[in-house]
């Protein structure tokens, strides 16, 4: 069905908005963007499918790097959210059953913590309060993006609300609307890619062992295992192996699942309750050919997907929501246009190779521990004796994965 036709179909549509940005996606990486716009005199309007509270309520919790904690703090929502999440002080990888294991801590990097680990709940309703306090940015929700028409000088979006249809004029339109884009595909940007043969398995457990500040990458021959803690003497796992595989566990009796996760984790834990249920999601690995069209910008899931080896997925968007937030905030003040190419192919220069660089990363790390080839498992091992040995290349290693190696967003310099 058309617009015109939607239009005769449906009660007339409210008065049009004007606006300098519409975000697509009321999710964590579209409200980070806009919390980290609140104070650039840039007028915003937030499109999300569903109502506030529903898209808060996600039963799925989140690494958190340190670059993440820090953008948080620097746009003011930290203070609310670290005091409801896990910190981690020590992190363990091991492969398979090894008896070698890397240890790192918070000395290798002269940090309070390594990172973090918190609920979806906790993070969006922390930056839902935030954007509430800005007469700036406003919701649009549960609302449907129908058409965007793109032109020379602005982007008229035709949303549906409550039934009727209202058009929103913007400088600039972005697409965090996740891993199947609407907003990507509708211009056509190609991606790049694949599958994964394998699948997650994603729960949260209670324990009682002694500690809870460490997480753990238990690398296994059919795929890696990550572990975080939670409060409360809980812990969010992700669990990957082959399809065929990551549903039988997802299906197996509590008894006999409880039983097979605590032979995976070692004993590490103690004794293991279940106290969610399981999730099962399939992984791959997606690049967008361009982040960016003319008055057009993909952020998140929407611009690139990776393996949740090192739970780095989110990271990733928030980091584009920093950078993106700086590039349009610094090109506003100079009086530029937000939505032209020139503008918007800064942001692209600067997140989609830092990008590549974690995409690869977990994609070859996935590829070196998930198998039994002699050949690989001599090289993966002497990889762990090396880290374990140099610690330049363990504080490397580290930077890595805590989001400190890179190019850093102005606001937390």
């Amino acid at each position: 069905m058309t617009v015109e036709q939607l239009e005769s179909s449906l009660s007339l549509p409210n008065p049009t908005l004007d606006c300098d940005l519409v975000i697509v996606g009321g999710g964590i990486v579209g409200a980070t963007l806009a919390t980290a716009l609140k104070a650039s005199g840039l007028r915003i309007v937030m499109i999300e499918a569903q109502a506030q509270v529903k898209a808060a309520s996600k039963p799925q919790a989140y690494a958190l790097s340190l670059l993440s904690g820090r953008i948080f703090e620097s746009i003011g929502v930290w203070e609310k959210i670290l005091p409801q999440i896990g910190k981690f002080r020590s992190i363990r990888l091991s492969d398979a059953d090894h008896p070698q294991v890397v240890k790192f801590q918070t000395s290798d990097l002269g940090t309070d913590y390594l990172g973090y680990v918190g609920e979806h709940r906790v993070i969006l309703e922390a930056l839902q309060t935030a954007i509430a306090e800005s007469s700036k940015i406003q919701w649009l929700c549960p609302a449907e993006v129908i058409a965007v028409d793109y032109q020379d000088t602005e982007a008229v979006v035709t949303v549906k609300a409550e039934g009727q249809l209202q058009q929103v004029r913007s400088k600039l339109v972005i697409g965090a609307d996740g891993a199947r884009s609407p907003m990507r595909s509708g211009v056509g940007i190609k991606t790049q890619g694949w599958k994964y043969w394998q699948s997650c398995v994603a729960f949260t457990v209670k324990h009682n062992a002694p500690r809870n500040d460490m997480a753990f990458e238990r690398f296994w021959y059919s795929g890696p295992m990550g572990i975080l803690p939670l409060p409360g003497n809980r812990c969010q796992i992700v669990w990957t192996a082959p399809h065929d595989q990551a549903k039988a566990i997802k299906e197996l009796d509590e008894t006999e699942f409880l039983s097979q996760l605590q032979q995976r984790t070692g004993g590490l834990l103690g004794e293991l309750e279940l106290v969610s249920d399981r999730f099962l999601f399939s992984v791959q690995l997606m690049q967008s050919e361009r982040y960016t069209n003319p008055r057009l910008a993909l952020v998140g899931d929407a611009a690139h997907c990776c393996h949740p080896l090192g739970g780095q997925g989110l990271n990733l968007g928030i980091r584009d929501a920093a950078a993106l937030a700086e590039v349009l905030g610094k090109a506003h003040q100079q009086g530029e246009d937000i939505g032209s190419l020139k503008v918007l192919k800064r942001y692209q220069r600067w997140r989609r190779k830092e990008n590549w660089i974690i995409l690869g990363f977990t994609d070859f790390l996935d590829r070196l521990f998930s198998n039994q080839w002699w050949l690989l498992m001599r090289v993966r091992r002497l990889g762990l004796w090396l880290i374990n040995t140099l610690p330049f290349v363990k504080r490397l290693s580290l930077q890595l994965m805590t989001g400190l190696l890179g190019k850093m967003p102005q606001l937390v310099k």
